[in-house]
C-alpha cells in the first residue's frame, strides 16, 4: 500500500526509558531486558491536494495553535505523509517554503499563503482545511467527534465516511462537495493565519469560519430607536439601570444645560403626542416626571401612550448627539432634546413581536451607531463608513448652511454655539442655537462634511429638478441642501468589484420615483408611505448617475413592494441585500408608530424564513440611530463620527446561538466588517481608521456578528 493511502495507524518507536519515564508514561511499555521503551506516533497525510515540507507537530492541550512542548517538530514527504511522535490532536503549519502538488509525483508549486490545519486526536489520517473545520466544531461541542463529524457531513451533504477519507479520491457528488467545501475553508484559514499571535489566529478562523456558512446577507434598517427605548427589559440584557435586574450601570440623574441636577424632568414641549390622532398627552400633563426613565406605554400611568399611538419625533442630530452623550455620562438627553421629558421614555418591548424573535434567536445589546446621529449621516457611514464631502462649502451656494460651534483650546467639539435667545434652563424652554445646520466647520484639510439632512443630486429627491432639466432625473443643485455627487469608496462598488451581486431595496421605491421624475412634479408625496429621500444612501454617489449608468443603478436600487418578495420566495435575494421600509413602517417618532413597524418587520422575516435561500442567510435587524431616545451605556471612545448611542440588534439566522443575549462590542460599521470578511473585500479605509481610533482610546475593535453564530445550523 502507498504511504498516501494508509490510514493513522500508531506505530511504535523505541525510546530511552529515562525520558518516556520523564513523559509520566506506564511502565508496562518498557521492552523485556532492555532500557528501551515502545513510544507512540501518530502517523497520516496533509492533503487540499498534497503538502510536501509542511510541519507537523502534536497540538498543545492548553494553547491551542501551538506545538505541545515534548513535541519535536517533523517535515512531511513529497506525498504529504507524516510520522510523528505522541498521541492526541495534530496542528501543521504549511509555511511559504512548502510545496504543493496536485497529484503525488507532480513538480508542484511553492506555497504562498501559510496555512494553520489541524487534526483531532485518533482521526489524523488525512489533515486539511476539513479536518481543521472538525476540529473548530468540536471546540465548541465539548470535544465530540462523533457529533460533530455527523453535523458536519450532514450540512456539506456528504458521508461521514467521505468526510475522513483522502477527498482527492472521492468520486462524483461527494468529490464536487468536498472540494468546494476545502476550497472555501482554506480561504478562510488563510486569512486567520495571517495573525502573528495565536489567539488571534484561532479567533480569526473562529470568525471566518462561522461567517463562511453565511450565503445571503440581509439588513433591515429601522429607525429611530435607542436599545433601552425598546429592548431595555429584555431579560439578562444590559438594560434600564434600576429596572432591569441585568443592568451592568446605576442611572446618572439628567442634568440642566448649567450642569446641575435636574429636580424633575422638563415638560415634552409641545405634548407627547403627534398631531392627527385620538389620543393626546399634553405638554402641561407631561410635566413634573420624576428625573429618571419612565415607561411611555405604562397603562397604569395617567399620561400612558400605548405602542399604536406616534409620538412626537425628538431632535437627532450629529451634534446635538454628542452633547447628550457629554462624554460618556449620557446625563444630557433631557438638557439637549427639544422633546424634553420624552427622551427618557422607553416601553416594554415584551409586546412586540421583534421581542419574541430575538428572544428565539440573538439579541445584541452592545451595537453603537456607527455616527453620531441623524439619519442622514448614520446612512451613510453604514455603507462607506464615512461622512459626505462638501468641497469649498465656504464659497458656494450652502455657505449658510455651515454649523456654528464651541471648541476647546484643541479644536475639539464641545457645544453647538447657543443663541441669545436660548433659555438658561431646559425648564423654561428647548435650547436655541446660534446656527445647528447641515455642515461642518471646515477641517484641517478644508474639507466640509454634511452630518444632517442634505438632499441627493439623484431623483427621487426632495429637492424638484432645475427648470432647465429635460430629463427631470436630477436635482436642482442651486439648492444650498442639495449635496454634491460623493465619489467615496463604498460597499456596492467593493461587491461590484468582485463580481458580488448586491441591492439596495427600499419600500415606495418605484412610485416615489415615478412622482419625483413626473413631468408635472406635483410638490408633495403622500404620507402614507411617506417616503424619506434621505434614507436612500447610494443615491447620493456619481455611480448611480441616472443618465451616465441607467443599468447599474437600475440593478442596484430597487423597489420593495414589486421586487424584494418575489426575489426572496424565487431564492434570488442578492448575497448582499439592505431593505429599507418605507416611512409609516421603520418606526420612526413623530411619523411611525412602535406597533405598526414591529407588525411589519416581523412578517418580513417570517416570509424570508419560507426562501429557499433562508438555510444559509443571515438576517440582520438593526437602528439607524437612537432617534433622540436616551440609553445608558458609555459608547466607546472612538474617531471624529463616533460611536454615538447604544440601538437594539436583533440577529436572526438557522447559525444564530439560540437564546443568545450577545455583549459582543459593535456599531453599525459591523454590518460591514462581516460582509467584508465573508466575501473577501477590501477594507474600508473608515472600518480601519474607526478600530485604530478605538485601540488608541484605551478600547477594542468592532466585532462582525461572529460571535453570535455557531459554525453548524442551530435548527
Amino acid at each position: 500500500m502507498k504511504p498516501h493511502a494508509r490510514p493513522a495507524l500508531r506505530p511504535l518507536r523505541l525510546r530511552p526509558l529515562p525520558v518516556l519515564l520523564a513523559l509520566g508514561l506506564g511502565a508496562g511499555l518498557v521492552a523485556c531486558g532492555s532500557n528501551y521503551a515502545l513510544a507512540p506516533t501518530t502517523r497520516g497525510q496533509v492533503i487540499g491536494s498534497y503538502y510536501e515540507n509542511a510541519q507537523v507537530c502534536m497540538e498543545s492541550t492548553t494553547a491551542k495553535l501551538t506545538c505541545a512542548s515534548d513535541s519535536a517538530p517533523v517535515r512531511t514527504a513529497a506525498d504529504g505523509s507524516y510520522t510523528v511522535e505522541g498521541e492526541g490532536a495534530v496542528l501543521v503549519t504549511v509555511g511559504t517554503d512548502a510545496i504543493r502538488h496536485e497529484v503525488v509525483g507532480d513538480a508542484g508549486t511553492k506555497v504562498t499563503q501559510k496555512l494553520l490545519l489541524r487534526a483531532p486526536a485518533g482521526h489524523a489520517a488525512f489533515v486539511s482545511a476539513l479536518s481543521t473545520e472538525l476540529v473548530q466544531v468540536m471546540d465548541g461541542n465539548g470535544g465530540d467527534f462523533a457529533g460533530a463529524s455527523s453535523k458536519l457531513a450532514a450540512r456539506i451533504g456528504v458521508s461521514e465516511a467521505a468526510l475522513a477519507a483522502d477527498f482527492n479520491k472521492a468520486s462524483g457528488d461527494d468529490l464536487a462537495k468536498l472540494k468546494a467545501e476545502n476550497s472555501s475553508v482554506t480561504a478562510v484559514i488563510a486569512g486567520a493565519s495571517a495573525q502573528a499571535a495565536p489567539a488571534d489566529a484561532l479567533a480569526a478562523l473562529n470568525s471566518g469560519l462561522a461567517l463562511n456558512n453565511i450565503q445571503t446577507i440581509v439588513v433591515i434598517y429601522a429607525e429611530n430607536r435607542g436599545f433601552d427605548n425598546l429592548y431595555g427589559l429584555f431579560p439578562g440584557a444590559n438594560g434600564v439601570p434600576g429596572v432591569n435586574p441585568t443592568s451592568t450601570a446605576s442611572y446618572v440623574p439628567q442634568k440642566d444645560i448649567d450642569g446641575s441636577v435636574l429636580p424633575v424632568l422638563p415638560p415634552t414641549w409641545g405634548g407627547m403626542t403627534a398631531a392627527g390622532q385620538s389620543t393626546v398627552v399634553t405638554q402641561a400633563q407631561s410635566a413634573n416626571l420624576p428625573n429618571k426613565p419612565f415607561q411611555i406605554d405604562d397603562a397604569n400611568s395617567p399620561i400612558s401612550l400605548p405602542q399604536s399611538v406616534v409620538t412626537r419625533d425628538l431632535v437627532h442630530r450629529f451634534y446635538n448627539n454628542q452633547m447628550q452623550i457629554n462624554g460618556g455620562a449620557n446625563d444630557k438627553f433631557a438638557a439637549y432634546s427639544d422633546a424634553g421629558g420624552l427622551s427618557m421614555g422607553y416601553y416594554d418591548g415584551s409586546k412586540m413581536k421583534l421581542w419574541d424573535i430575538a428572544k428565539q434567536y440573538a439579541l445584541a445589546d452592545n451595537l453603537f451607531i456607527g455616527a453620531f446621529g441623524g439619519s442622514f449621516l448614520t446612512h451613510q457611514y453604514l455603507i462607506c463608513a464615512c461622512a459626505p464631502t462638501y468641497p469649498n462649502a465656504d464659497t458656494s451656494v450652502a455657505k449658510g448652511s455651515i454649523s456654528k460651534i464651541d471648541v476647546d483650546a484643541k479644536g475639539n467639539f464641545v457645544r453647538l454655539t447657543p443663541a441669545a435667545t436660548s433659555p438658561a434652563t431646559v425648564l423654561n424652554g428647548a435650547p436655541v442655537y446660534a446656527n445647528d445646520s447641515t455642515l461642518t466647520p471646515a477641517d484641517s484639510s478644508g474639507m466640509f462634511y454634511a452630518v444632517n439632512t442634505m438632499q441627493p443630486a439623484f431623483q427621487p429627491s426632495s429637492n424638484a429638478p432645475a427648470s432647465n432639466d429635460s430629463s427631470k432625473l436630477y436635482a436642482d443643485t442651486g439648492k444650498a441642501n442639495t449635496l454634491p455627487q460623493q465619489t467615496q469608496t463604498n460597499i456596492g462598488d467593493l461587491l461590484s468589484g468582485k463580481n458580488i451581486d448586491w441591492a439596495w431595496y427600499a419600500g415606495a421605491w418605484k412610485d416615489t420615483t415615478a412622482l419625483a421624475t413626473a413631468s408635472a412634479r406635483g410638490g408633495s408625496f403622500p404620507s402614507p408611505p411617506n417616503f424619506q429621500f434621505h434614507h436612500q444612501p447610494f443615491n447620493y454617489f456619481a455611480s448611480m448617475d441616472p443618465v451616465k449608468a441607467p443599468a447599474y443603478r437600475a440593478a442596484h436600487l430597487r423597489d420593495f413592494d414589486s421586487q424584494f418578495m418575489t426575489d426572496a420566495a424565487a431564492g434570488k435575494l442578492p448575497p448582499v441585500t439592505f431593505y429599507k421600509p418605507q416611512g409609516n413602517l421603520n418606526q420612526h417618532a413623530g411619523y411611525a408608530s412602535v406597533a405598526d413597524g414591529d407588525a411589519h418587520i416581523a412578517s418580513v422575516i417570517a416570509q424570508l424564513k419560507q426562501s429557499p435561500q433562508w438555510k444559509n442567510m443571515l438576517v440582520i435587524v438593526t437602528y439607524d440611530e437612537n432617534g433622540g431616545f436616551y440609553d445608558h451605556a458609555a459608547p466607546p471612545k472612538g474617531d471624529r463620527w463616533g460611536p454615538g448611542t447604544r440601538v437594539p440588534t436583533i440577529l436572526v439566522s438557522p447559525y444564530v446561538k439560540k437564546g443568545l443575549v450577545d455583549h459582543t462590542q459593535y456599531d453599525s460599521a459591523s454590518i460591514l466588517r462581516a460582509i467584508t470578511r465573508r466575501f473577501s473585500l477590501p477594507v474600508l479605509d473608515g472600518l480601519t481608521t474607526r478600530d485604530k481610533a478605538l485601540v488608541a482610546n484605551g478600547g477594542k475593535p468592532m466585532g462582525d456578528f461572529s460571535a453570535a453564530l455557531a459554525l453548524l445550523p442551530q435548527e
